[in-house]
């Protein structure tokens, strides 16, 4: 009879390496966290404290003048009198409520997190539409950002930055940023063979394509991105409010954990409303986008 001890042996031998190389990743990590977090965590104090004066900003301005600069940003946007009115009604019903700071902190992370997204990932799109390699190199993690749970990559946030409003930020920017890298790099690949080499005929550079034909002519699907990016942001806002971000969030957290029904339903409620503004501003501004480009075509 064959001896098949080994087999027993193989899976105890495997997990004693396994046991080995967590403790050494465990270890190296802590130390990195140790020596280093300091350092980091000063990197970010510009960002921090211009966090904090937006906050501050929108909290201690009049609420009439937030409301007002608000309903005129969506109108901007939109062109719309009717979602004008919708976001004017949903703040007015926020504010009568007792929603009004939290959602103006909610208000003041999401905006700084879109405002960083876009201006690290548009280029980051621009960069992986120009070079097959750098697209075959940043897909990969892509990949992992939208596909691990938000809770994994909070653990060594919070550990290397602590709990606070920049852990939340870097965590929100990994979660959220995804969509505009993926559909700035696919408008611009969309973008007409044709008419490049119809720009490049009339001796544009390399610079001007990109800035006179590639973008705008991008910019629809870009937008696209950018509105999947806010989405995305508002929706890790409970998720955020576990390592200290307040805001709309922390209410639904406590909600959850003491079973208070209304509490929770109200500041979901004005979550919604946030992202339905956000969502419809944005798409409305993509079409008006769209059309006016194809009146520059037709004209």
């Amino acid at each position: 009879m064959s001896d098949t001890s080994w087999l027993t042996e193989f899976p105890e031998m495997g997990r004693s390496e396994l046991r080995a190389i967590r403790k050494t990743l465990d270890g190296a990590y802590r130390d990195f966290s140790r020596e280093y977090g300091d350092l980091i965590e000063s990197l970010f104090d510009p960002l921090l404290t211009f966090l904090v004066w937006f906050e501050k900003l929108l909290i201690n301005t009049p609420w009439f003048i937030v409301l007002g600069v608000c309903t005129a940003l969506v109108y901007l946007a939109s062109r719309s009198w009717k979602l004008s009115l919708g976001c004017l009604v949903s703040l007015l019903l926020i504010g009568y409520f007792g929603m009004w700071e939290n959602t103006m902190r909610t208000l003041s992370i999401i905006t700084v997190c879109t405002l960083l997204a876009i201006l690290l990932g548009i280029p980051i799109g621009i960069a992986m539409a120009r070079s097959d390699r750098v697209q075959a190199t940043v897909t990969p993690l892509l990949d992992v950002m939208q596909t691990m749970p938000a809770f994994v990559y909070l653990i060594p946030v919070v550990m290397l930055l602590g709990i606070g409003k920049i852990p939340g930020l870097i965590a929100v920017i990994i979660y959220a940023i995804p969509p505009v890298i993926r559909l700035t790099n696919l408008g611009i690949r969309l973008v007409d063979k044709e008419v490049l080499e119809a720009a490049t005929a009339f001796g544009a550079s390399r610079r001007q394509r990109l800035f006179g034909v590639q973008l705008p002519l991008a910019m629809p699907t870009i937008m696209a991105g950018i509105n999947q990016t806010i989405m995305m942001a508002l929706s890790m806002v409970v998720i955020a409010s576990m390592i200290g971000v307040k805001g709309l969030g922390q209410p639904v957290l406590k909600s959850i954990t003491n079973q208070y029904f209304t509490l929770g339903l109200l500041n979901g409620f004005a979550i919604v409303a946030l992202a339905i503004l956000f969502d419809r501003a944005s798409q409305a501004y993509a079409k008006r986008t769209q059309a006016h480009l194809g009146d520059m075509k037709h004209g």
